[in-house]
């Protein structure tokens, strides 16, 4: 699916460009097939899910 030359490793998702963006839908497009939530989540063009990034409780900023 990727059109770079040379086209982007499909092990890298970091290399990947965003091809059709959805801001409004909180979903972005990647080259590679990939598709990136902005909950840090994924899904894979495989079919394969890759779980949101959470950030524990304990280090969120708090502001006052």
């Amino acid at each position: 699916m990727c059109s770079h030359q040379p086209s982007c490793p499909a092990t890298d998702r970091k290399a990947p460009h965003i091809v059709a963006a959805h801001p409004e839908q909180g979903w972005n497009l990647l080259c590679d097939g990939a598709i990136v939530f902005d909950d840090t989540g994924e899904l894979l063009p495989d079919g394969r899910i890759v779980a949101p990034h959470r950030v524990p409780v304990e280090r969120l900023t708090i502001a006052a």
